[in-house]
């Protein structure tokens, strides 16, 4: 969202993590996305770093600022609330309690909640009367937290927090990246695509 955002140009690969092709092995040992190759043949592959280097090369003025990536929310959602998420959403790989996950997912979104309250300004958006970093680093897990349950999700009782979801999920940012795509395979040709209009 964030390349979208800032109007990056980019050839987008679709690939199955299930069956990942030698491509993304290649260009990224780790074998996890996002991973974004530039010309010069160097790879970014954690997502804040892929957003600091958005960031880093925008041509045009913007506001968004690479401190905004150490907030103590983007923080807590890049290791607690990752971690609780993922057993919570695989938890069959895990022999933990899927409640406790999902409770202690709940005191993370619990907290954005109480951010927004406290905003009090009509704003939807976590740290600025706009969207920024704060909001497009967090919303990725906040979204897969929904999708696992959405009645789960309900019962938490959330409305600040569903609201700035749903404004997420309807933006032209989120809607732009989020364009289905057949996966990609070896020896197939993708044209850049402009993201969103500069």
């Amino acid at each position: 969202m964030a390349m979208a955002a800032l109007g990056h140009n980019c050839i987008v690969r679709e690939v199955e993590l299930r069956n990942k092709p030698k491509a993304l092995l290649s260009a990224s040992p780790k074998a996890t996305v996002p991973v974004l190759l530039l010309p010069d043949e160097s790879v970014v592959d954690e997502s804040l770093d892929i957003v600091r280097w958005a960031i880093r090369h925008t041509a045009h003025n913007t506001s968004w600022q690479e401190q905004e990536l150490d907030d103590v929310l983007v923080k807590n959602n890049d290791g607690p609330f990752k971690h609780h998420l993922d057993r919570y959403k695989y938890s069959d790989r895990y022999p933990e309690d899927e409640d406790d996950h999902f409770a202690l997912c709940g005191d993370f979104l619990a907290k954005l909640e109480s951010v927004l309250i406290e905003a009090n300004d009509g704003t939807v958006f976590l740290r600025a009367p706009s969207l920024s970093l704060v909001d497009i680093a967090i919303f990725p897990f906040v979204r897969q937290f929904y999708f696992v349950n959405p009645k789960k999700f309900a019962s938490l009782k959330l409305p600040k927090l569903s609201a700035w979801l749903n404004y997420l999920l309807e933006s032209a940012e989120f809607n732009c990246v989020m364009q289905k795509r057949a996966p990609w395979q070896e020896n197939d040709t993708n044209h850049p695509i402009q993201l969103l209009d500069d």
